[in-house]
């Protein structure tokens, strides 16, 4: 089942249950995957980019929510987070942080990286095997301890 099919479901869902948060955050995902399709490129969606796309509604809304917070607007803060929930939904189970470590020094040993030179190869090949299981910043800082 698609990404659109499954928010359309859940949009419908939220509509039904009268949850105000849930439907404004499944209608941005709704409307990133339209900006996506009209975007002119003429190919598909396929699931790394459906991923992409809510790792990027995810980290927009962070970012707005530690503003929010430092402005002292606990008002948008809480939209925000309640969006953010709401997403996460829809992406593949984040991995723990043992797990993550374990895995990233994995790939150090795989590509006998033993110094900071050697972080965008370690970083290459952790973006993609990664993808959508874990934040790129946290697998960077976990990147540069291990090497550093």
């Amino acid at each position: 089942m698609s990404l659109e099919v499954k928010v359309m479901s859940a949009l419908k869902e939220a509509m039904k249950a009268k949850d105000e948060a849930a439907k404004r955050s499944l209608r941005a995902i709704k409307s990133a995957i339209l900006l996506a399709k009209t975007d002119g490129s003429g190919k598909e969606l396929n699931e790394a980019d459906e991923i992409k796309m809510l790792q990027k509604l995810v980290k927009q809304r962070r970012d707005s929510l530690a503003i929010f917070k430092e402005q002292g607007r606990e008002d948008l803060a809480a939209k925000e987070e309640e969006e953010i929930i709401t997403i996460e939904k829809f992406l593949p189970q984040q991995m723990s942080e043992e797990e993550l470590e374990s895995f990233v020094k994995g790939i150090i040993e795989k590509t006998g990286a033993s110094s900071m030179k050697d972080m965008g190869k370690v970083m290459g090949m952790a973006s993609k095997q990664l993808a959508g299981r874990a934040d790129g910043k946290t697998v960077s800082s976990l990147v540069k301890k291990l090497l550093g």
